[in-house]
């Protein structure tokens, strides 16, 4: 098992976190792709990925949604932020990956 350590602005100064070793969505990916299914109920495909090793310091989402139609990439962004508000609170970084379904 690996250790890591990262810089964190605005938090604590180093984080350790250990590297995933497993295939199996985190806690963390889960309760994210339950609260996106929610407010997406549009999209076709949701992907949650904690990008820490496992720790829920950082995630990246991809996000097929017809929600997202005729809406510029800022708005599809804000639209994810609104929905994860409470989560972000305790994130360090978010990468949003956003498009709409093709047919």
């Amino acid at each position: 098992m690996f250790l890591f350590k990262f810089q964190l602005h605005g938090g604590p100064p180093l984080v350790h976190c250990a590297q995933r070793l497993f295939v199996s969505q985190t806690e963390g990916e889960l309760k994210v792709t339950r609260i996106l299914k929610e407010n997406f109920p549009g999209a076709t495909a949701i992907q949650v990925t904690d990008i820490s090793g496992g720790c829920g310091a950082m995630y990246e989402i991809h996000i097929d949604s017809e929600e997202f139609k005729e809406k510029r990439t800022i708005q599809q962004h804000q639209m994810i932020n609104q929905a994860l508000k409470e989560e972000i609170k305790r994130m360090h970084r978010l990468r949003i990956f956003t498009s709409n379904p093709k047919h």
